[in-house]
């Protein structure tokens, strides 16, 4: 039960995910971290369109069910997967048959792309890359000489362009009657919140307190001043779980694995387990 009302926008689901527009960019978390799963299928009953998911540093769960709902025209992550239930069957799927754009990356590609979107600057340099097939393929990425080794012996850096998504999107928690946000250790959920234009951000309750006074939390918390809306979403992350909270369902996600192998089974699982709720 909420028992406070936070400083920032405290909104419903269906008005929380309503200002993401099609085409828009949205970072969203991996599938151990604080993942929206209410939010996502919301989003999913709203029929958005042309929408670029980036990884942070992984897709999982929630791209599967906008992939399969036809809601995404390209992605960029550093992996796509489902941890011991596999591969995100609609995402192999789209691929497979060309409709799904994607921009290859690897876990410290997007961390420092993200950094560098949250310090306001250009890009990020970067080395563990080079030597590595992707440089073939993401133009968007360049070779220089470190100019600080002028004259020596070659001294080659990537330089990785800033990420600034239009939206970061995750599940937490709590949070405060000041609207902060609780992540606990979840370092990439900050970063998400520091580089995004907007951050969204549904929670399991809000609390009557200063997350941010608490020595005990406040290392681990957002500042009200990263996070544009929150909305009460009790289990929102369910069926992937959300640590200190509850564990993921992994018949769910079983379940769910086997029938989306198929177009049809998907769109019948979207019937029973994400358009029902709109009208429960």
């Amino acid at each position: 039960m909420t028992t406070a009302k936070p400083a920032n926008a405290v909104v419903d689901l269906a008005d929380f995910v309503a200002t993401i527009p099609d085409g828009a960019s949205i970072a969203l978390a991996p599938d151990y971290s604080g993942c929206a799963m209410a939010a996502v299928a919301a989003l999913v009953r709203l029929g958005r369109r042309d929408l670029h998911l980036v990884g942070v540093p992984s897709l999982g769960l929630q791209a599967d069910w906008l992939i399969g709902a036809g809601a995404v025209r390209s992605i960029e992550t550093a992996a796509l997967t489902l941890g011991e239930a596999g591969m995100p069957p609609r995402a192999v799927a789209a691929i497979k048959a060309g409709t799904l754009a994607i921009k290859d990356a690897t876990c410290p590609a997007l961390h420092a792309g993200l950094q560098a979107a949250e310090k306001g600057i250009p890009f990020m340099p970067l080395r563990g890359i080079l030597g590595s097939d992707l440089l073939a393929y993401r133009d968007d990425w360049k070779v220089i000489d470190n100019p600080f080794k002028a004259g020596e012996d070659a001294d080659p850096i990537v330089l990785v362009p800033a990420i600034r998504p239009d939206f970061a999107l995750f599940h937490a928690a709590v949070a405060d009657s000041e609207g902060n946000v609780f992540i606990g250790v979840r370092r990439e959920l900050m970063l998400m919140a520091h580089a995004a234009r907007r951050t969204l951000v549904t929670v399991e309750h809000i609390e009557d307190r200063d997350l941010l006074r608490d020595d005990a939390t406040a290392a681990g918390t957002i500042p009200a001043l990263y996070v544009s809306a929150i909305a009460e979403a009790p289990r929102g992350a369910d069926p992937v779980g959300l640590a200190g909270s509850y564990p993921a369902d992994a018949m769910a996600v079983a379940e769910y694995v086997a029938a989306a192998k198929a177009d049809e089974g998907f769109q019948s699982w979207c019937e029973r387990h994400i358009h029902a709720r709109e009208t429960a």
